[in-house]
């Protein structure tokens, strides 16, 4: 990928301008570049410095990382249409905000990320039950339920992840789904995961998608 395009995109990016990195990706492509060329070898390095800015500053501006995420799966969408043959995934998570939690911001980014990084996403919403999280899994043959809560007690009520874990228990799933959690009770408590069943927890949309691709390769391996 010629340093041009990547120095283009990544301004693009970094200034959340949708159009102007969609004319990167137009002129790469019409410069003789394949849109596999752009999504492994534009898109993605993209979203992985994102994660890596996210490590070093968690403070970093909120609205920003959204826009990446977004950018990034539509210009990631676009170019799947035009794969020579259709990609392989490296895996399914279905992801939802818990019961009583209507928050859906930080879930819509980790989504964006998710798509950009060849991974399928099944996106149940917001007030989701536990046992439409298993179910859902189960159906679509999911390595990774991803559940979203910004209020302490959506994190840790009876119908979130706790029994998100009871289930996969009783179905003998635990060894086939792993759980991970998110939002902001998680970040003010690191421990909080474990407590509720977890597997693993993330600080931020940005980050969770990254611990998400770890757990699907820890199911898949």
């Amino acid at each position: 990928m010629p340093k041009n395009y990547i120095e283009a995109y990544n301004e693009a990016v970094f200034e959340t301008d949708k159009q102007a990195a969609l004319e990167v990706v137009n002129q790469a492509l019409n410069d003789g570049l394949t849109p596999e060329d752009v999504v492994f070898h534009l898109i993605i390095p993209a979203v992985q410095a994102m994660m890596e800015r996210i490590e070093k500053d968690p403070d970093s501006n909120l609205a920003q990382h959204f826009m990446t995420a977004q950018i990034a799966a539509d210009v990631t969408e676009r170019m799947l249409e035009k794969f020579s043959t259709p990609p392989e995934v490296i895996g399914r998570v279905v992801i939802g905000a818990a019961y009583g939690d209507l928050h859906s911001l930080g879930k819509r980014i980790v989504i964006g990320c998710l798509k950009s990084m060849m991974i399928d996403v099944i996106d149940l919403g917001i007030n989701i039950g536990p046992e439409q999280f298993v179910d859902s899994a189960v159906e679509h043959e999911a390595q990774v339920i991803a559940i979203s809560a910004m209020m302490v007690h959506t994190a840790t009520g009876e119908n979130g992840s706790q029994k998100v874990r009871v289930l996969l228990h009783e179905r003998g799933l635990e060894g086939k789904i792993k759980l991970v959690v998110g939002g902001a009770p998680f970040r003010f408590d690191h421990e909080l995961y474990a407590k509720v069943g977890a597997d693993a927890w993330a600080p931020d949309g940005v980050t969770a998608a990254k611990v998400i691709a770890q757990l699907i390769q820890e199911v898949t391996a």
